[in-house]
């Protein structure tokens, strides 16, 4: 059990929860960057929680919603106010909807998250600060203590857990709900090299070349809201040709990327037969690179099963391994 104590101060309207873990503090932290992770503790047991946006970056969003054994679901979400990695970070926590959409019927939580080294590894405070002592009691009677209590008891297995996250594991394929896909793999560079790949047409013809022996004629990149964007492969020997075209709904440097996506052909110049998905690339930094993570948002489950059995997560594990020997080595 790694929480060590519990501290309830109504005067001051704050609940501190801290737990010491034999791990190293990057190891700890990593354990709530990743959305991969956290997911995996953050709701108690028989309520498992799923993280459809998870931006570590003051000014970021996280919404997740927790779904428990009859089907019956729990929506939550954060609101990145401040980050000093890997030693704290500050959210606005608060109850959701369905569609993320802030239920403001309940309270919401100042919560500050302290990470410190320890003589046998590392530790986490939490300190949660309430609007009012009515609020806090409220929430106490909700069961928001022993739901704490529970769900931190499962980092022990998570922070143990070596290899399933570390660099090197390739690229990993998640389904989120019905409609929904996480992709998501740790590269070795910065933040913003990442980043910079991504948003760069001159490196992005060096890595994102699709099959062997096809080029990328067109590639046309921007950050600018609005945006139209437009990348086509070609094939060097029959001259086969295909693409994407889609805009750019949100960019936030260096760490938020959000386009829509649609498959485009010389039968189909402009995608209008295609279904459109809506991909958001988050890059987090983690111990051993960037956490690459795209959520893709597709039309219905029929389509993205359609898309996935293409071998498009084959495909972006060889762009990725391209990107890293080729334009982010040395």
């Amino acid at each position: 059990m790694p929480i060590t104590a519990v501290h309830t101060d109504p005067e001051a309207l704050t609940l501190t929860v801290i737990a010491d873990f034999t791990v190293p503090l990057a190891r700890l932290w990593d354990a709530y960057a990743d959305p991969r992770q956290i997911e995996r503790f953050w709701g108690p047991p028989g309520y498992p929680a799923t993280f459809l946006r998870h931006d570590v970056a003051p000014g970021g969003r996280s919404q997740y919603r927790m779904t428990g054994p009859d089907g019956d679901a729990h929506g939550g979400y954060w609101e990145w106010t401040a980050v000093d990695a890997p030693h704290s970070f500050e959210v606005r926590d608060g109850f959701a909807g369905e569609d993320g959409t802030p239920n403001t019927e309940l309270p919401s939580m100042r919560m500050v998250f302290s990470f410190v080294e320890t003589a046998l590894g590392s530790r986490v405070t939490t300190v949660t600060h309430f609007g009012s002592l009515a609020e806090l009691e409220q929430l106490q009677q909700m069961g928001m203590e022993d739901g704490m209590r529970a769900a931190m008891a499962q980092i022990d297995d998570v922070v143990a857990d070596l290899t399933s996250f570390a660099a090197g594991q390739g690229t990993e394929l998640q389904r989120l709900g019905d409609t929904r896909a996480r992709v998501s793999r740790i590269v070795r560079g910065s933040v913003e090299q990442v980043w910079q790949a991504h948003t760069d047409p001159a490196l992005l013809r060096r890595w994102q070349l699709g099959p062997d022996g096809w080029s990328m004629p067109v590639c046309e990149v921007s950050t600018e809201v609005g945006a139209r964007l437009r990348s086509e492969w070609q094939s060097d020997d029959s001259g086969e040709r295909f693409g994407f075209a889609g805009e750019v709904v949100e960019a936030v440097r260096p760490t938020r990327f959000v386009t829509t996506e649609r498959m485009i052909s010389p039968q189909d110049p402009e995608g209008l037969e295609s279904p459109q998905t809506l991909n958001e690339l988050t890059l987090t930094p983690v111990e051993g690179g960037t956490l690459v993570a795209y959520v893709i948002t597709y039309p219905d489950a029929e389509i993205r099963e359609q898309i996935l059995a293409t071998g498009m997560v084959d495909g972006m594990e060889s762009g990725f391994a391209r990107l890293e020997a080729e334009v982010l080595a040395g």
